[in-house]
């Protein structure tokens, strides 16, 4: 009987560099979509209270791309958003994100990422996510992480590829630190924005 072989967080890490790889490709396609000179967004709905929401034919084709490759390389338990309304310890599920940043995408500028993750439940049966990449195609940077592997940065130029760790602050004060963040379109969200900012302050917004 063939054993199992336990898994390492390197083996996580090379199955994130994986993902990235994916969402490069992915992002390309985007990145080409959004180049092209043609109207990006479909017919916007607008709820009342939140606001418009852009409707992208890109995020359909990159949900499509990374289903199908991620369930070639690495099944698990399937999807996020096809879960089951329980689920046990230790299943694993692949979250796709749409386009983060889609104002941005749509008036051609670079700031817009994809995203992907993998959640495991845990013994609380809470999910934790144990992989995570976010890929910025115009920009050509990538952010990995791995549990147990800590972060890289990936930096694409013209010279080549530039892997580099990311190591977190040892900084024990916030104070004289100044907080960016990006403001969205829907005003409840931009509410919370300023909350937990005012929060992190410790000063009225």
């Amino acid at each position: 009987m063939e054993e199992t072989r336990e898994e390492t967080p390197q083996d996580l890490r090379n199955l994130a560099l994986k993902v990235a790889g994916l969402l490069e490709e992915a992002g390309q396609h985007a990145l080409h979509d959004q180049l092209n000179p043609r109207n990006l967004a479909l017919p916007s709905t607008d709820d009342g209270e939140h606001g418009p929401r852009y409707r992208l034919e890109t995020d359909s084709k990159i949900l499509r791309f990374m289903s199908s490759r991620l369930a070639d390389i690495a099944h698990f338990d399937g999807f996020w958003t096809t879960r089951p309304a329980e689920s046990r310890p230790g299943q694993r599920y692949w979250y796709i994100g749409k386009i983060d940043g889609v104002i941005n995408y749509v008036r051609r500028m670079s700031e817009w990422t994809l995203t992907a993750a993998l959640f495991e439940f845990g013994p609380d049966n809470e999910p934790k996510p144990i992989i995570g990449v976010v890929h910025a195609p115009a920009l050509g940077l990538t952010y990995l992480a791995a549990r147990g592997a800590g972060a890289v940065r990936i930096h694409k130029t013209a010279v080549g590829e530039k892997r580099d760790k990311v190591v977190p602050s040892m900084t024990s004060s916030l104070d004289g630190s100044v907080l960016s963040y990006g403001m969205s379109f829907i005003p409840s969200e931009s509410q919370r924005a300023l909350d937990v900012a005012s929060a992190l302050a410790g000063q009225p917004a």
